[in-house]
């Protein structure tokens, strides 16, 4: 496709509003009654207030060595604007890495904010791959050895076999309390990234136990300002700017969105559905989101005042429900 005459930023975001929109996908369960046991492998309780958010769920065990010199295997593949590469480690460990866009600051770095995500996804009990944060690292390629800037780190960790990813507008969990919760979450973050190809299906396997988990990764575009056409991410002053929840309509909860795929949250979630994600979001303690920020790599000042516009968002959603709601955290 192109144009013979230049066109408006406009006109092109009215063009890829219209496509979005003849493009969407149904939203709808895949089955009709999802057993109890199938429900966790979206969510599952955990005690939120016991959760260490800055090694996150995989622990200080399988960080990356801050200090170790990583060997260059490939560049990253796949989609996207963040330059990346795999690296092995001195002890054989793969890792998958995601760097800040280069000469393209306004794009703003994933790396920080998708560490911050998700812990504070696993810490509320969705499931998350290993992803830690470094500033900078030593690399040795064909040129040498020499520092290169940092970024997310995701480990490829054994005991997960990727397999394949999985679909927003059509899966097992579609109306249930986790699915409306998490998207509910990403609202609160400002994710601009609800696409599909950022889903994994995972199959856990430990020590004899197999586990299927349905995992969204790749969630470092939030933290700005939503978007269709260039979203922003990771930007301070325009996370300030924005606004969570804009209104309640005939029973559902307007958000102040403006990305791709807004049929999945656009007249789909209650006022409910937000104070539950809230309820779970609301039992991190001051000291919790100190360390998501800081396992991301932010100042302390930086982080205080994401914290604060967060720990605000999230009592914006427990007072959707109005002061009578009594929601509780189940499935």
């Amino acid at each position: 496709m192109f144009f013979r005459q230049p066109i408006g930023r406009a006109v092109l975001l009215a063009f890829l509003a219209a496509s979005t929109l003849r493009c969407a996908a149904t939203v709808r369960p895949t089955v009709a009654d999802v057993p109890s046991s199938s429900l966790s492998d979206l969510w599952k309780p955990v005690d939120v207030t016991a959760s260490d958010l800055f090694n996150g769920p995989w622990g200080a065990g399988r960080a990356p060595d801050p200090h170790a010199e990583y060997t260059f295997l490939r560049p990253k593949t796949g989609g996207g604007v963040n330059p990346g590469m795999v690296v092995r480690d001195p002890s054989g460990r793969k890792w998958h890495i995601k760097q800040a866009p280069r000469n393209n600051v306004r794009r703003g770095d994933e790396g920080p904010v998708e560490v911050v995500l998700s812990r504070v996804l696993s810490a509320v009990g969705y499931h998350q791959p290993p992803v830690y944060y470094l500033p900078s690292f030593t690399l040795r390629d064909a040129s040498g050895g020499h520092i290169e800037p940092g970024g997310r780190f995701r480990l490829d960790e054994p005991s997960l076999s990727d397999h394949g990813e999985w679909s927003w507008q059509q899966n097992p969990f579609v109306g249930q309390k986790s699915y409306q919760g998490l998207l509910a979450i990403l609202m609160m973050f400002n994710s601009s990234d609800l696409k599909n190809s950022n889903n994994t299906i995972y199959e856990f396997k430990d020590h004899g136990r197999s586990e299927r988990w349905y995992v969204v990764r790749d969630i470092g575009n939030a933290l700005g300002r939503t978007g269709g056409l260039s979203p922003s991410r990771n930007n301070l002053d325009l996370f300030e700017r924005t606004r969570y929840i804009t209104g309640v309509s005939n029973g559902f909860v307007e958000f102040d969105y403006h990305a791709l795929h807004g049929e999945l949250v656009r007249k789909r979630i209650t006022p409910d559905d937000a104070a539950w994600a809230s309820a779970l979001i609301g039992r991190l303690s001051p000291r919790q989101w100190q360390d998501a920020f800081r396992a991301g790599g932010y100042d302390a000042a930086t982080a205080a005042r994401y914290i604060d516009i967060l720990r605000g968002r999230v009592a914006e959603g427990a007072r959707a429900a109005g002061p009578s709601s009594g929601t509780r955290v189940t499935r």
